[in-house]
C-alpha cells in the first residue's frame, strides 16, 4: 500500500511538473517579443536633436516590429529625469531610449558633487548609434559679430555679459560651449533651459545671443536668414556649411565635440530581445522615410551596431569626463 501511494505521488509530481512546463512554454510563446506597443523615451522636450531623430526612427521601427512604437518626451535636469526613468524601467524590451552624448556626462557630474548617481552608464545596453554631428556656434542675424575673433574680443571686453542658451547644466550644449570658452579664455553667461528645442527658441526670441547646438535644428533657420553660423566644433567643415570654419582651424585646440544620438535599452533586457531590436534598428535606418527625414535635417546617418557603438561610446565618454572635470562644480 505504501509503495502504491509513493508511486502515485511520484506520478502526480512528474505530471504536474510537465503540465507547469507546458504552461510556461505556452506563456513564453504567447509573449513572443514584441506582442504590445513599445515606448521610446526621449529625455528632452520636443524639438531637439534626440526628438527629431527618435520620431522618424519610431515610425520606421513600427513597420518592422509590427507593433506601435510611441515616443514619450520626459525632459528635465539636462536629460537626467528621462534617463533615470529609462534606467529603472522594466528590462523587457518595451521601454527604450534615444539619448545624446550627455548620457555620459551626468554620471560624472554626480561624482563631482559627491552625490548618489542618478544612473550609471552600465545601466544601459547600447543597441545602435544613429547619428553624429559636430555642434555649431550660431548667433542671431542681427548680432554684431561677423566671426569668432570678434565674438571672443567682445566677450573679453564684457565678461559674463554675452548670454548663451543650453539644454541644461552639463548638457551637451553647455559642455561644448564651456570647452570653447575655456580654450578662448573668455567668460560667457550660461542660460540653461529644459532642452535643445527651448534653447533654440530662446535664441530666436532674442533672450540670448548665442548657442552651441546640433546643426540639424539650426540649419533651417540659417537658410531662412534668421540665424548665422560662426564656427563648428568638428574635425572638419560640415558639408552643409562649407563656409563655416572649425574652431580647430581658428587655433582652438582640444575643443572637438559631437552631438550623437543612440538607441539604448535597460541593461538586463534579455539577449534575444536585444538581438531583435538590433536587427530592427539596422533595417529602420535604411527605411526611405527615415533616410528622407535625416536628409531634410541635413544630419548624416552614422549607424553603428551594438558592439562598434559600445567602443565609440566608451572613448567618447572618457573625453567628456575630462571636459566635465575641467568645468568643475556649477551651482
Amino acid at each position: 500500500m505504501k509503495l502504491r501511494k509513493s508511486i502515485v505521488f511520484l506520478v502526480t509530481v512528474f505530471v504536474g511538473a510537465g503540465f507547469l512546463g507546458l504552461v510556461h512554454n505556452l506563456a513564453v510563446a504567447q509573449e513572443a517579443y514584441p506582442s504590445r506597443p513599445v515606448q521610446v523615451i526621449v529625455p528632452f522636450p520636443p524639438g531637439g536633436v534626440a526628438d527629431l531623430v527618435a520620431r522618424p526612427l519610431a515610425a520606421a521601427m513600427e513597420k518592422i516590429l509590427k507593433q506601435p512604437v510611441v515616443v514619450a518626451n520626459r525632459g528635465g535636469a539636462g536629460g537626467a529625469v528621462g534617463m533615470q526613468a529609462a534606467a529603472v524601467s522594466k528590462p523587457d524590451g518595451y521601454t527604450l531610449m534615444v539619448a545624446l552624448s550627455s548620457i555620459s556626462v551626468i554620471p560624472e557630474v554626480d561624482k563631482i558633487f559627491g552625490r548618489p548617481q542618478t544612473y550609471k552608464m552600465e545601466d544601459f545596453a547600447p543597441i545602435a548609434l544613429l547619428t553624429s554631428d559636430p555642434t555649431i556656434l550660431v548667433i542671431k542675424k542681427e548680432a554684431p559679430w561677423k566671426n569668432v575673433a570678434e565674438f571672443v574680443e567682445d566677450a573679453k571686453r564684457r565678461p559674463n555679459e554675452i548670454k548663451y542658451a543650453s539644454s541644461g547644466v552639463y548638457g551637451t550644449m553647455h559642455v561644448a560651449m564651456e570647452m570653447f570658452a575655456h580654450a578662448a579664455g573668455i567668460k560667457l553667461r550660461h542660460i540653461p533651459t529644459a532642452g535643445g528645442g527651448p534653447a533654440l527658441t530662446a535664441l530666436l526670441g532674442g533672450h540670448v545671443e548665442s548657442l552651441s547646438g546640433g546643426p540639424n535644428v539650426s540649419i533651417p533657420h540659417i537658410k531662412a536668414g534668421t540665424l548665422r553660423v560662426l564656427a563648428g566644433w568638428g574635425g572638419k567643415r560640415l558639408q552643409a556649411l562649407p563656409d563655416a570654419p572649425t574652431l580647430k582651424e581658428l587655433g582652438y585646440e582640444d575643443v572637438e565635440f559631437y552631438i550623437w544620438s543612440g538607441l539604448f535599452a535597460p541593461r538586463a533586457t534579455p539577449p534575444a530581445v536585444i538581438k531583435i531590436l538590433r536587427e530592427a534598428t539596422r533595417q529602420a535606418v535604411s527605411v526611405p522615410e527615415f533616410k528622407s527625414a535625416m536628409e531634410k535635417m541635413e544630419t548624416p546617418i552614422s549607424y553603428m551596431d551594438a558592439d562598434e557603438f559600445k567602443k565609440f561610446w566608451d572613448k567618447d565618454a572618457q573625453r567628456l569626463a575630462t571636459a566635465v572635470r575641467q568645468i568643475g562644480k556649477v551651482e
